[in-house]
């Protein structure tokens, strides 16, 4: 019996924007049910290794990547449907960008779109996604309030809630915890624990810690290119693949 194909892979993946090349042929893979942890200084191309993802990085001018991006062993450029991919994939980046309606509605407002109509199916929807985003207890008396004028705290895990909202099988994080307190970060960071049992999480973050604790793997990447990709008890140990993941994670450089 064949094996089963990694959930995400990277082949060779390279990504510009216009003429300015931001990741350099990039190949790896992420297995089903598993945290890859994606580290490196700014300009690095984390961000844009997401959008590739999602297929995101279509919507900036210029925006272009060569090489393939595989969901399960077919071709994300392949789909001809690019928002039942997107809807196959929950994303949350830096900052909140929430949407102009009531704290339920942010969070009910894909499921509608998908057909969901049963008040009660709904309730449990927004519920479930509000608890997971530890944000329930905050605001379960006040659903109806605008998104918007939540914390700035609050907007981002409003927004997480939202990318769970039709259960995604994969969920890209973009440096989430920005806005969030530590309090409250590592309150989430064992929701995500347990949400790995459902779906694949890729994580970009700048706080390499939070890589250690949460990633089966980490992939280092720096100027575009891979530095390193191993096992997250390897890529933080005294002995790295790389000499230069050991003094970017204990922050010599970088």
């Amino acid at each position: 019996m064949s094996a089963s194909p990694p959930h995400l892979e990277f082949r060779n993946l390279s990504a510009y924007y216009g003429t300015k090349q931001v990741l350099r042929d990039v190949s790896f893979t992420v297995p089903r049910n598993s945290v890859i942890g994606i580290i490196g200084p700014a300009n690095s191309g984390k961000t844009t290794l997401l959008k590739t993802i999602n297929r995101t990085l279509d919507f900036i001018p210029g925006g272009r990547f060569t090489g393939e991006v595989l969901l399960g062993g077919e071709s994300v450029t392949a789909m001809r449907d690019p928002n039942a991919l997107r809807r196959r994939i929950g994303m949350v980046f830096p900052l909140p960008v929430g949407l102009p309606l009531s704290v339920y509605e942010n969070v009910a407002y894909a499921p509608r779109r998908m057909g969901v109509t049963d008040k009660g199916e709904l309730d449990g929807i927004v519920e479930r996604c509000l608890r997971q985003s530890v944000l329930w207890d905050e605001v379960k008396d006040r659903l109806n309030l605008l998104g918007t004028r939540l914390s700035g705290g609050q907007q981002q895990r409003l927004t997480l809630a939202r990318a769970l909202s039709l259960s995604p099988e994969i969920l890209c994080l973009d440096e989430f915890s920005i806005a969030i307190d530590p309090v409250t970060t590592m309150r989430i960071e064992e929701v995500l624990k347990e949400l790995r049992r459902s779906m694949t999480i890729v994580l970009v973050t700048n706080l390499v810690q939070q890589a250690r604790r949460l990633a089966d793997n980490t992939l280092f990447l720096w100027r575009g290119e891979t530095v390193e990709l191993s096992p997250t008890e390897v890529a933080f140990s005294d002995t790295p693949r790389d000499r230069r993941t050991y003094d970017y994670v204990n922050g010599i450089f970088g």
